[in-house]
């Protein structure tokens, strides 16, 4: 009878062994395939969006590529690129209303010298180049600042161009009383000057191709053949002081993706053009094309790193400004800018 109880117990005693190792295998290979889930699981993509300064053209090319060859997606990103209501982006991306903005320097120097100031930063320098000015047809013969007296000017609506417009003419000794000033928005430059203005700012790259184009005669005043200080950075991408302080590994996602559009832009000009044109297919393929060979050669600073920005270019626009009484007061220039998301 004992016998038959000890070999009952031994049974009972390893079954017991079999059926806690049996759980404890179980329990392991589970934790292991959730594991594995976790680890195969795609991240999750952040969505963003991108602010620009004006309707899509070629100063944009870099991030439509980016947007179209996968680079946001590869970097976790979906981008959104949406056109700025009126008065620019530097406002919405203060707001919050977007993570990233193209903007111009004289914009965030006006941005943050206001009352109230708006905290954003450029981050990226685009073109490392002015290639803006103001622009005429030229049987009017508005050769310099002068000639802008008893003119009309179509502009965007931003109060940087009163800035500007103010401080050139009264270098000149012309009376800024004596020029009328209309918003014309996003209007077509040629149509404009022909219709309603005489005079507008543009990127020669975009309006001024354009009038080489369809053989438009202007006459074009390059903003550094007034003053070397006025080559400053323009078109930039900036973000908010908030979003660089708590989104600092997104920043540097965006920009690396951004960087590698650029970079193809820059190598590839007819395929780069492909892909604005995909994303804007009201454009002229003709003015795209010639615009973006143009563009290329002109993306990348003399460092050879996209995007960096030198601080005595702002600190000397920034000057320029004040002493033509643009600014209220002076620019922390070395707060209004960054290149360590390029880093």
């Amino acid at each position: 009878m004992k016998t038959k109880k000890r070999k009952y117990r031994s049974i009972l005693y390893l079954s017991v062994v079999l059926l806690s190792a049996f759980l404890l295998i179980s329990g392991c290979s589970t934790a292991v395939a959730s594991d594995t889930e976790e680890e195969s699981a795609e991240p999750e993509t952040r969505k963003i969006t991108i602010v620009l300064d004006w309707v899509p053209n070629t100063n944009h090319t870099g991030i439509y590529v980016a947007k179209e060859k996968g680079y946001y997606k590869e970097a976790g990103l979906e981008a959104e690129i949406v056109q700025p209501t009126e008065g620019g982006s530097a406002d919405l991306i203060a707001a919050e209303k977007g993570e990233f903005g193209i903007s111009y320097q004289e914009q965030v120097t006006y941005a943050r010298t206001a009352s109230p100031s708006l905290p954003v930063v450029s981050i990226a320098a685009i073109i490392p180049h002015n290639t803006s000015g103001f622009a005429s047809m030229k049987k009017k013969n508005i050769l310099t600042p002068k000639d802008f007296e008893n003119k009309t000017y179509g502009g965007w609506g931003s109060p940087a161009e009163d800035a500007m417009l103010k401080g050139l003419m009264e270098k000149y000794d012309a009376d800024f009383s004596k020029l009328n000033m209309v918003n014309i928005g996003a209007s077509d430059f040629i149509t404009s000057v022909q219709r309603d203005v005489d005079f507008s700012w543009i990127y020669y790259g975009w309006d001024g191709i354009a009038s080489e184009v369809k053989n438009f005669e202007i006459n074009f005043m390059l903003l550094q053949d007034f003053d070397e200080r006025l080559d400053f950075y323009t078109p930039v991408i900036i973000a908010s002081e908030e979003t660089l302080k708590n989104k600092k590994e997104l920043v540097k996602k965006f920009l690396d993706a951004t960087r590698k559009g650029y970079l193809f832009a820059i190598e590839n000009p007819d395929e780069a053009a492909e892909a604005l044109l995909k994303n804007a297919p009201e454009l002229d393929r003709e003015i795209v094309l010639r615009s973006q060979k143009y563009l290329s050669d002109k993306y990348m600073p003399e460092s050879g790193k996209w995007g960096y920005m030198e601080e005595n270019i702002w600190k000397n626009f920034s000057e320029w400004m004040f002493e033509n009484e643009l600014i209220s007061q002076k620019l922390d220039y070395k707060k209004a800018y960054t290149n360590e998301f390029l880093e």
